[in-house]
């Protein structure tokens, strides 16, 4: 919108260039873009997005991991390139995870290691499979 603002005022391509922080090829693109479609095309971004691999297996890694939830993101990688045959670190594992709205759960002590009642009362009441 600056780049418009300036150019409409009569600012030179250069200084343009310069005050916005855009290439020439980029400033020459917004204004093709207003061109094309005024404002509102402008608004839209025509930038590609990157799409993860697993992106196409969301929806059966989502109903999978409410199922039976993993204990690590070392556990999930593993499940995921098993199940998918798509191989990501654990760092980008982490991501794709937190991004479909799943988060780690912290991970707590049995209390009162010794006391066998209490660590069945804990398990019954946090829903833990042991």
């Amino acid at each position: 919108m600056h780049a418009l603002y300036y150019k409409a005022i009569g600012y030179p391509h250069q200084e343009i260039i310069r005050l916005v922080g855009v290439s020439a090829k980029t400033l020459r693109n917004f204004f093709r873009l207003y061109q094309a479609g005024g404002l509102d095309e402008l608004k839209t971004l025509h930038y590609p997005q990157p799409v993860s691999g697993l992106a196409a297996h969301q929806k059966s890694i989502e109903s999978e991991f409410q199922e039976r939830p993993a204990k690590s993101i070392k556990e999930a990688t593993q499940r995921i390139k098993d199940k998918t045959r798509v191989e990501r670190s654990r760092f980008q594992v982490s991501r794709f995870v937190k991004q479909m709205g799943m988060s780690r759960l912290k991970v707590g002590q049995i209390p009162a290691k010794a006391d066998v009642d209490k660590q069945e009362e804990f398990l019954k009441k946090t829903n833990t499979p042991y």
